[in-house]
Parts: structure tokens; C-alpha cells; sequence
């Protein structure tokens, strides 16, 4: 096995982000469950929406393309696998992920539908309200995958987002044969439990069928995906099933499981939790980064720690400080 020239490359939906602060009142009227995600099935749907949304920023997104672009912060070099539009759009997500240093190579689609947009209300607690326009990132074809890219990376990043619509979802079970065959790590995060909801039956076979090294997981999914509300109960049936579980817990901070060894670490405190989008996210990156410069199991979750405490500080999915700097300490 050669020496992988990549640390990281993931697939996801790649999409841009509007967010905008919404009261309580807002997210009720609309018929949203706050704090997740729901799809719209129809530009004419995301315009109607988009409307209504008051001042807000901009700015590339998508669950794993945030990830990716926080272990480039960190200082990892990554790529990203992801199918934008021939549009304005997919021209701006395009931008923004090469700007940050991410190897983005998939040739844009030609004609409809336009590219993704996700329209998210921040409350004043910090939760985020998610209502995604799927768009052109749900026709990722395994002909797109770059094949050679996969197989130099330490670790496949695969977004459970993505399983939903069947064209991606069978390029991601190639990528995970090529990176297998490649000997390199595949990672997983079950992203929604409405995505558990939907393909839990498919997230445990590939469990059982040995083809996760690392599963990515909040309290709320990993009880979806274990079929019981006892969150130790859950940690027991689902640890051994992986080589390395890792669990979020909020204010709680993390645990993680890795052949039997467990560590756990306190959330970071921070004076304000101001936007909650992308936690996940930025939490995942500053641990795929300590996994591939080989670092142990309680440095990679304090890594994943800080970078979900600095994204929680502000709106967007994105740092706006030095990751390095900010990780430095962490051994």
C-alpha cells in the first residue's frame, strides 16, 4: 500500500447555504421541525421559501464539503467529490471550496435542475432549521468519481445525506469498493435519523458487512440506528460493529469507541451558542484530521471539540478563525 497523497476526500451534496435569523413563531408557521432538516422537492418550493427569508449570507455548504473544508483548515489536504450545475450557483460553491485549498474536479451538469441550495433559519438559541433543495447534487453518477483521487486518501468521507437518491448512492458504494481495494479507511456519518428512517436497513448491512472503519453519529442517531433510547445500551450494540464509533453529545461534549478503548471528552466552553449549523460537521473534521496524522483517540476528539465550539460561536458552516492556531495545545 503507497503512502496516500491526500488525507481526506469526501462525497457529499455539494450546496450553497442561506441563512438567515428567524424567530421561533417563523419556524412554527412554516410547518418546520425545528433543529432538522427537511427537503424541498421543487425549485418553485425553495423560491417560495427563499422569499420569505429575511437579510442573510451566502456561502458554499453541504455536510461533507464543510467537513472537508475544516481538515483543510486544520492544515490536511483534501478533495471533494460533489455534482454542481452548469449555473451561477455551482460556479459560486466551485469558487469557494478551491479557494480554501479543497481539490474539487467534477465537471459541472448541463441543464436541470440547478444546483443545491439550503435555506437555514438560526433562532435566537442557536438551533438551526434546515429546508434543502437537493437540485443537481442528487445526480452524481459513478462515472464522475475519480477513481485515482479515492485511492490516495487516507480516508473516504461518505455524507448519509447523500444515500437518499439511488445515482449517488451507488457511486458511493463504488468509491467504497475502490477505497477498500485501495486499502485505505472508509468513515461514514449518518447525518439525519430521518436518513436512518429511510435507510437504516442499508446503514447496518454495511456495518455488518465490514465496510465502515469509522461512524459518525449524534445521540438522537445512534439510538435510530440501534433501535433503543438507552444511550449506553446503544454504545454496546452498535461499538462493536465498527472499529471506531464516535458519538456527539451536545453540551455533553463526545465518546468514541475504537477496538474496545474508549475516551470521551467535555464539550469546549464558549460564551454563546450563536448558530449550531455545521457542529457536526467541523466536529467530524478536527477528528479525521487527528486520525490521519495518526493521533490517539482523546486528541482527535479534543481536535473535533474545539472546531465545533469555534463554529457554534458564529452563523455559518464555515471557520473564521486559524484552526491551526486555535488546535494548537492539542497533542
Amino acid at each position: 500500500m503507497t503512502q496516500p497523497t491526500y488525507d481526506v476526500v469526501a462525497i457529499g451534496n455539494a450546496i450553497v447555504d442561506v441563512l438567515s435569523q428567524a424567530d421561533d413563531s417563523f419556524i412554527a408557521t412554516e410547518g418546520m421541525a425545528k433543529g432538522s432538516m427537511q427537503l424541498m422537492f421543487s425549485p418553485e418550493e425553495a423560491d417560495a421559501l427563499y422569499a420569505k427569508m429575511g437579510s442573510g449570507i451566502e456561502a458554499s455548504g453541504g455536510s461533507a464539503a464543510n467537513t472537508v473544508a475544516g481538515v483543510a483548515a486544520l492544515g490536511g489536504k483534501c478533495g471533494f467529490i460533489g455534482q454542481v450545475a452548469d449555473d451561477q450557483l455551482g460556479e459560486v460553491f466551485a469558487h469557494d471550496i478551491r479557494s480554501v485549498g479543497i481539490r474539487f474536479d467534477t465537471p459541472a451538469r448541463a441543464g436541470a435542475p440547478t444546483t443545491a441550495r439550503c435555506l437555514i433559519f438560526v433562532t435566537p438559541d442557536g438551533q438551526r432549521t434546515m429546508n434543502t433543495f437537493l437540485g443537481a447534487s442528487q445526480f452524481l453518477p459513478a462515472g464522475a468519481l475519480d477513481r485515482d483521487l479515492i485511492a490516495d486518501a487516507a480516508i473516504l468521507y461518505l455524507e448519509g445525506y447523500l444515500w437518499d437518491p439511488e445515482e449517488p448512492r451507488a457511486a458511493m458504494r463504488a468509491a467504497i469498493e475502490i477505497a477498500r481495494k485501495a486499502g485505505r479507511k472508509v468513515a461514514f456519518t449518518l447525518s439525519d435519523v430521518f436518513c436512518i428512517s429511510r435507510h437504516g436497513d442499508d446503514f447496518r448491512r454495511l456495518l455488518a458487512d465490514g465496510l465502515i472503519d469509522i461512524l459518525f453519529a449524534n445521540e438522537a442517531e445512534l439510538a435510530a440506528l440501534a433501535g433503543m433510547t438507552d444511550f449506553e445500551a446503544a454504545v454496546a450494540r452498535i461499538s462493536p460493529q465498527v472499529a471506531t464509533l464516535v458519538v456527539t453529545r451536545g453540551a455533553e461534549g463526545a465518546c468514541a469507541i475504537q477496538h474496545g478503548t474508549r475516551a470521551q471528552v467535555s464539550a469546549e466552553p464558549i460564551a454563546r451558542v450563536v448558530d449550531t449549523t455545521g457542529a457536526g460537521d467541523l466536529f467530524a473534521a478536527g477528528f479525521l484530521h487527528g486520525q490521519a496524522q495518526g493521533k490517539g483517540l482523546e486528541a482527535s476528539l479534543k481536535l473535533g471539540a474545539i472546531c465545533a465550539a469555534e463554529i457554534i460561536s458564529h452563523v455559518g458552516a464555515r471557520p473564521i478563525v486559524d484552526l491551526r492556531e486555535l488546535t494548537a495545545r492539542v497533542g
